[in-house]
C-alpha cells in the first residue's frame, strides 16, 4: 500500500492497533492483503462530516464509513459539545432508528454512549419515524437527540441525523462546534462505549398517540373526510419505518379504506423490491401506482425509509395514474392549506410559509395571491425548521417544504413530517371530491391561475474521494467560465450563494445575499427561468434543477404546453450539464 499517501496510510496503521476491535482490524487487513487501494482511498481519505442531513455514508471500516467508532465519536464529540452548552444540567435526549440494516444496532450503541456519559436517553424501543423523533425531543424537553438512518439513500447507506433542543437539525454554529469537538478526539479510548445503562429510558408505543392526536388537531376540513371517509388510498412504506405509523394516522383522521402494499410492508435494510428507497424513483412508487390501478383509488402515497419523504400519484384527465414531483406536491399542499385557511378566516396572525432556493415560484405565488409571505432557505430542511425556531410567536407558520419530496403542515415539529403530509394529502383529496374535483383538475386551475411551471432535476453521481474532487472541479468551472445565455435565451442575474452576492449581467451590479455561505449557483433569465447547480449534501451527486413557466390560456391545452416546455429545458440544461 506504498501508493497510498501518508496521512491515509497513518490512518491505516491506526485502525490496526489494539483499540480497535479484533473484527473491524481484520476487516482493514484484508483490504490490504486484497490490494483494495481504492476502497482503502475511499474508506480512510477524510473523516464524516455533518452536511445538510448530518452524518451519511457507506457502512463498513474507516474513518470515512458509518460504523461503531465513526459514529461513537461523533456522539462523544456531541456529549462533550452539551456539556459545555448546558453545565449544572441534567441533560436529556432521544434516539431513534429506522429500518436500515445495523440502524437498530447503531442505535443501541448511541444511547450506550450518551448513557455512559451521565446523559438521560429516551431511546425508541422499535423503529419509527425521524420526525417523531423531532416530536419526541420537543415532548420530553431533551437538549438534543439522534435518529440513525440514511433516508432515501441506496442499501449500503447508513446516517445519523443529529438534532438540537428544538428539534431540528443541528444548524450553525452547533453543527461545525460538534465537528470541532469531534475532531479534538484524538484516541477511541476517549470515548466511552459502556456504563450505566439504567440511564436508558425506554420510549414504546405511547408516544405514537401522542403524536398522532396532536397532528389530528392541525386538520381544517374534518366534515370532508367525514364525507369522504370511504376515500381509496394505498399506502407503501417502501420497505421503511411509515408502516408503524401512517396507516394509524390515516385511521385516526377518519379514513377507513386504506390498503397497503403487501410486497412492501414489511421493514426490511435490503429493501429488496427497489434499488433506490426513494419515492423520487418511478420505479420505488411502481408496486403502490400498480395498487392503484387495481383498486381504481383515489390517492396513491408512499414513504422514504425514515418516513420523512413522501410521493404520490393521482389519476390524470385520461384515467391514467400519473407521479406528481415534489414540486407539484408541494404547490398542491400550499394551495390547499391556504385556500382553506383564508376560506374559513383562519390564516391566523402573521402567517407565512416556507420554500428552499431551488423549490419551484409556485409556491411564492401562490403565496403572494392569499397575501402570505414566503421565506425561502437555503436546500435542506434543518434551515426551514431553524427559521420556524427563530421567528417563534412573532409569525406563524403554515406549510412549507422542498421539492425533495420533503413538507410539514403546523409547527408540531421541526423536520420533514410524512405521515403529517400523508394525512393532509388525503384530506385535501376528500375535500377537493367533495367539491367535484380531483386532484389532477386541481393542479391544472392553480397552472391556469399561476402561470404553468414545470421542473426537471438532474442528478450526477460521483462516488469516492476521485468524484467529490470532480464535483469541485464542476463548480468551479461554471464560476470560472460563467454563461451569458441558456438555451438561447439570455441571463439576467447570477446568483453565487458562495459568494453570497447576486450579480445584474445587464449593469454589472451586484448585491449580498443574506442567507449562510452554501455551493449554490443559480442563473435567472430574462424569461424568469431559473437553473440552479448544487452539490448534494447527503449524497456523492452533483444536482442541477431547472425551472420554467409559460402562461396556461386553457387547461386543455396543458399536455401540449408541457411538451414545448419539457424541449425548453433539455436545450437550457444541455447548455449547462452538457
Amino acid at each position: 500500500m506504498k501508493s497510498l499517501n501518508k496521512d491515509i496510510q497513518k490512518k491505516i496503521e491506526d485502525w490496526l492497533t489494539p483499540s480497535y476491535d479484533e473484527g473491524t482490524r481484520k476487516a482493514v487487513q484484508d483490504l490490504i492483503d486484497n490490494n483494495e487501494e481504492t476502497e482503502l482511498t475511499d474508506s480512510f481519505y477524510k473523516d464524516l462530516e455533518f452536511g445538510t442531513g448530518g452524518l451519511r455514508g457507506i457502512m463498513g471500516v474507516g474513518s470515512n464509513r458509518m460504523n461503531k467508532y465513526t459514529i461513537g465519536k461523533a456522539t462523544q464529540g456531541l456529549v462533550n459539545y452539551l456539556k459545555k452548552q448546558f453545565p449544572d444540567q441534567e441533560i436529556k435526549v432521544a434516539v431513534s432508528y429506522d429500518s436500515r440494516n445495523n440502524s437498530q444496532a447503531f442505535g443501541q450503541l448511541v444511547a450506550n454512549v450518551f448513557a455512559a456519559n451521565g446523559i438521560k436517553v429516551h431511546l425508541f424501543t422499535a423503529l419509527r419515524p425521524t420526525p417523531m423523533l423531532s416530536f419526541a425531543i420537543r415532548h420530553f424537553g431533551c437538549q438534543s437527540g439522534v435518529m440513525l438512518t440514511a433516508s432515501h439513500n441506496p442499501k449500503e447507506y447508513n446516517g445519523y441525523k443529529a438534532y438540537w433542543n428544538d428539534g431540528c437539525q443541528l444548524t450553525a454554529p452547533h453543527d461545525k462546534n460538534v465537528i470541532d469537538e469531534v475532531n479534538a478526539i484524538n484516541a477511541v479510548n476517549d470515548i466511552k462505549f459502556e456504563g450505566h445503562t439504567h440511564n436508558i429510558i425506554p420510549v414504546g408505543d405511547e408516544i405514537d398517540q401522542l403524536y398522532i392526536d396532536a397532528n389530528k388537531k392541525l386538520s381544517i376540513h374534518p366534515e370532508a373526510v367525514l364525507v369522504q371517509k370511504d376515500l381509496k388510498i394505498v399506502f407503501s412504506p417502501i420497505h421503511g419505518t411509515g408502516i408503524t405509523i401512517v396507516p394509524k394516522m390515516l385511521e385516526a383522521w377518519g379514513f377507513e379504506n386504506v390498503s397497503v402494499v403487501a410486497e412492501q410492508a414489511t421493514p426490511d435494510g435490503n429493501f429488496p423490491t427497489v434499488i433506490y428507497p426513494n419515492p423520487e424513483e418511478e420505479d420505488a412508487m411502481a408496486l403502490a401506482k400498480k395498487k392503484g390501478e387495481e383498486i381504481d383509488a383515489d390517492l396513491v402515497l408512499a414513504t422514504d425509509p425514515d418516513a420523512d419523504r413522501v410521493g404520490i400519484a393521482v389519476k390524470n384527465n385520461k384515467g391514467e395514474f400519473q407521479l406528481l414531483n415534489g414540486n407539484q406536491i408541494g404547490s398542491l399542499l400550499i394551495y390547499y392549506v391556504l385556500s382553506a385557511k383564508s376560506e374559513l378566516k383562519q390564516l391566523g396572525a402573521n402567517p407565512y410559509i416556507v420554500k428552499t432556493i431551488v423549490t419551484t415560484n409556485l409556491e411564492s405565488e401562490i403565496a403572494k395571491y392569499f397575501g402570505v409571505p414566503c421565506y425561502e432557505t437555503l436546500t435542506g430542511f434543518k434551515y426551514i425548521g431553524e427559521l420556524i425556531t427563530n421567528l417563534g410567536d412573532s409569525a406563524q407558520y403554515l406549510v412549507g417544504g422542498e421539492e425533495s419530496y420533503g413538507f410539514l403542515v403546523g409547527d408540531l415539529v421541526r423536520d420533514k413530517d410524512a405521515p403529517n403530509s400523508c394525512a393532509f394529502l388525503a384530506e385535501m383529496t376528500a375535500y377537493f371530491k367533495t367539491k367535484g374535483k380531483t386532484v389532477y383538475e386541481v393542479l391544472l386551475d392553480i397552472y391556469k391561475e399561476f402561470g404553468c411551471y414545470q421542473e426537471k432535476l438532474i442528478s450526477l453521481t460521483k462516488k469516492g474521494k476521485a468524484g467529490a474532487e470532480e464535483i469541485q472541479t464542476m463548480m468551479a468551472g461554471l464560476r470560472h467560465n460563467l454563461p451569458n445565455t441558456l438555451g438561447g435565451i439570455k441571463i439576467r442575474e447570477i446568483r453565487d450563494y458562495q459568494l453570497s452576492q447576486t450579480t445584474d449581467m445587464s449593469t454589472g451590479e451586484r448585491k449580498a445575499i443574506s442567507l449562510p455561505k452554501s455551493d449554490v449557483l443559480q442563473f435567472i433569465t430574462v424569461d424568469g427561468d431559473v437553473i440552479s447547480a448544487r452539490p448534494s449534501g447527503t449524497e456523492p451527486k452533483i444536482k442541477f434543477y431547472c425551472s420554467v413557466k409559460e402562461n396556461l390560456r386553457d387547461t386543455s391545452d396543458y399536455l401540449d404546453l408541457q411538451n414545448v416546455l419539457e424541449a425548453k429545458i433539455d436545450r437550457m440544461m444541455k447548455d449547462i450539464v452538457g
